[in-house]
């Protein structure tokens, strides 16, 4: 079995909250879980120290235990100095896609064009 440290989320529409909570991968995101062992309110300002609430001790267990947690509870476990994450770098990420390549070159050669015309 293997297990997750997740996000699942409640709260009324456009008002989200969510429990961290340890969970069979399998099973659906707002479905059956194992353990519940923290709590993130989004709506709440980032330097309010109630946004994210973990159990320290049950956070631990279930890492010991095996369980992965996701990218989003990852970045929350390592700024409680639980786990450390590592950087990611997409250079590739910044680079406009192929049309949009296409689109600024034409708008540099219609630039180009009639400032060349101009210094003849």
């Amino acid at each position: 079995m293997s297990l997750k440290i997740r996000l699942t989320r409640g709260g009324a529409k456009k008002r989200p909250y969510y429990r961290i909570v340890v969970a069979d991968s399998r099973s659906p995101r707002d479905g059956r879980f194992i353990e519940k062992v923290g709590t993130y309110d989004p709506m709440k300002p980032k330097d309010d120290a109630g946004r994210v609430v973990l159990d320290t001790e049950k956070v631990q267990a279930w890492l010991a235990k095996g369980a992965q947690p996701t990218d989003r509870v990852l970045r929350f476990l390592d700024a409680a100095g639980l786990l450390k994450r590592s950087p990611r770098n997409n250079p590739q990420k910044a680079v406009p896609g192929k049309k949009a390549q296409e689109r600024a070159d034409a708008k540099a050669a219609a630039a180009a064009a009639p400032a060349e015309g101009e210094a003849a």
